[in-house]
């Protein structure tokens, strides 16, 4: 329960953190218009569509929208690596507004619905420089990995509530108004969402010490540092790396077993759009407002989704946490399957949200983290890419498996079918957490005796929430007499330990020194201070405690390093 209990408080300064950034504050906030405005958009459009054309026209036009931007995604998110990514969310944002405002002018004067049909496809296309621009953006923008992942716990949250409220938001203004007012709506939020994104500073974090005091300050950088390139560099080319997402991911095998599993989860999503509205109405003879009913508990579990997701990213499992969601995105259609009944399309629907939720967070961190900053746009690029012809591919093969073997057979098939997927990929998974996504510090920290013997796990969350420290030549990490807080490890440079002025020991890189004052809470024992430049990563007594004296092996290795240098450190 403890451990439960140090992981929520860790997500809950983790998302405080998010909101205590103006940069990250700001952005979500973007996203919150924008989101809801993009989900009203997209009831109302779909209401037009069916009223000119009927079903028909509907699936004709989805179609034609998901294989237009399949096919463009990857190509324009060329842009995010080649331009500054906040103006390119910007000029995102106003082309939009003025391409759903457009729309609406169109739909009030009740104008021909051609125009209407190839503006939607435009507002999607276009919106496809968004998304990894956002992403690609935030790493700058995040301090540390758990900010991070928590700014994508945000996103997504934000992105469930948009699920429901959005549409909500659309019935509202369609039962006062009319369409075109829906159109105009969305159109507000991206006008909103630009001058959200306009005030987003990318920041550095600069450490400097100064007097024996270390001074931690966030500078705002004049613009993001890919657009750091000459204009005529930035024109030239454009596109000539439209590739080099597929080529970032295919040379990766790491990335290439979770974009692998990241696509079978879009393909189930896909046929969401379809098996939805036939369990509403088919299997559970539910009226229309059925369909509207999953996907509010599809929403609810998005929002649930997104707690787990950023209490799990603790324990530093986000590939197999990320598999986890994929698998939740399956094997709850079994039990639909097997119990038609409305309470258990509904706990269904719960579960999938969650999965959804854990898939996003998840995924996006983990791109983050393993993918470089130059070629990262054009990954997410090639990621909506490939998700948008997994969720085609989706939609097409569910109505083909009602007509063949049935919906309950069929809703056997995807969950059995994707759960054996994640479980035979479960090995790579952890291999993923162990060695690419390792935090910084894990292997010096593997090194220190009284922290070798404890549990892998325990030593991966010591690293997580360890900090890089420097201190320039001849200052002093903390003197003789100070409250001890912190146990360090060195990692570059010297430093000297001295004792009522006297110096007896010089300690170098891969050793440790400051955890005689936490083990017997006591003042500091000597003085240590840098001989050369040093780095050293330094485990807050909080986190360094619990870890040593909970575990024999480590605690009796604490007590002869006590043992041995009381008259050290």
């Amino acid at each position: 329960m403890t451990g439960v209990a140090d992981q929520l408080v860790e997500s809950r300064h983790a998302i405080s953190s998010v909101f205590r950034s103006p940069a990250l504050r700001r952005l979500n906030i973007a996203l919150v218009g924008s989101v809801i405005g993009d989900w009203a958009f997209s009831v109302a459009f779909s209401v037009y569509v069916y009223q000119q054309g009927g079903a028909t026209a509907l699936g004709v036009i989805s179609v034609v929208r998901f294989v237009t931007m399949a096919v463009l995604a990857s190509i324009v998110s060329v842009l995010a690596d080649k331009l500054d990514r906040r103006r390119l969310m910007i000029a995102a944002d106003v082309v939009r507004a003025a391409l759903v405002l457009a729309t609406a002018m169109i739909v009030a004067a009740d104008g021909p619905t051609l125009p209407v049909y190839i503006l939607s496809v435009l507002v999607g296309v276009v919106g496809l420089t968004f998304r990894p621009a956002q992403a690609a953006l935030l790493p700058s923008l995040a301090r540390n990995p758990s900010e991070l992942t928590a700014a994508n716990v945000a996103s997504s949250t934000i992105n469930s509530l948009g699920f429901f409220v959005g549409p909500m938001v659309a019935g509202l203004l369609l039962a006062v108004a009319d369409i075109g007012a829906v159109f105009a709506f969305d159109a507000l939020t991206f006008v909103w969402s630009a001058v959200m994104v306009y005030g987003v500073r990318p920041t550095t974090v600069v450490i400097e010490t100064t007097d024996d005091v270390e001074t931690v300050t966030e500078v705002a950088t004049p613009g993001d540092p890919v657009a750091d390139t000459e204009p005529a560099d930035q024109v030239s080319g454009m596109f000539a790396g439209a590739a080099d997402g597929y080529r970032a991911i295919f040379r990766d095998r790491d990335l290439r077993l979770i974009v692998a599993l990241y696509v079978a989860q879009t393909i189930v999503a896909g046929c969401s759009a379809v098996y939805e509205v036939t369990i509403a109405l088919d299997l559970l003879n539910m009226s229309e407002s059925g369909v509207g009913v999953l996907n509010a508990a599809l929403g609810v579990g998005g929002l649930v989704g997104g707690v787990v997701a950023l209490v799990l990213s603790q324990r530093g499992m986000l590939s197999r946490d990320f598999g986890i969601g994929v698998a939740l995105w399956a094997a709850p259609l079994l039990l639909v399957a097997a119990f038609a009944s409305i309470p258990a399309a509904l706990l269904a629907m719960m579960l999938i949200g969650i999965g959804n939720s854990m898939v996003d967070v998840n995924a996006e961190t983990i791109v983050q983290r393993l993918v470089p900053d130059e070629v990262l746009g054009r990954v997410f690029g090639a990621l909506d890419s490939a998700a948008i012809g997994g969720m085609a591919i989706g939609a097409a093969i569910m109505p083909l498996m009602i007509a063949t073997i049935g919906l309950r057979t069929g809703l056997v098939v995807i969950g059995v079918a994707v759960t054996l997927l994640v479980v035979f990929a479960v090995p790579g998974l952890k291999r993923v957490d162990k060695i690419a996504l390792a935090p910084e510090g894990l292997e010096l920290l593997r090194g220190v005796p009284m922290l070798a013997v404890l549990p892998e796990h325990v030593i991966e969350r010591l690293a997580r929430t360890s900090e890089r420290v420097t201190v320039r030549a001849g200052v002093s990490v903390f003197l003789e007499g100070d409250h001890g807080d912190r146990f360090f490890v060195i990692e570059s440079g010297i430093a000297v330990v001295s004792k009522s002025g006297l110096p007896v020991a010089e300690l170098g890189v891969g050793e440790s020194f400051g955890e005689i004052a936490l083990l017997r809470d006591v003042p500091r024992t000597a003085t240590v201070a840098a001989v050369s430049d040093l780095t050293a990563r330094a485990i807050d007594r909080r986190h360094f405690l619990p870890a040593v004296t909970g575990h024999a092996d480590a605690s009796q290795q604490a007590e002869l390093v006590v043992g041995r240098f009381t008259d050290i450190s």
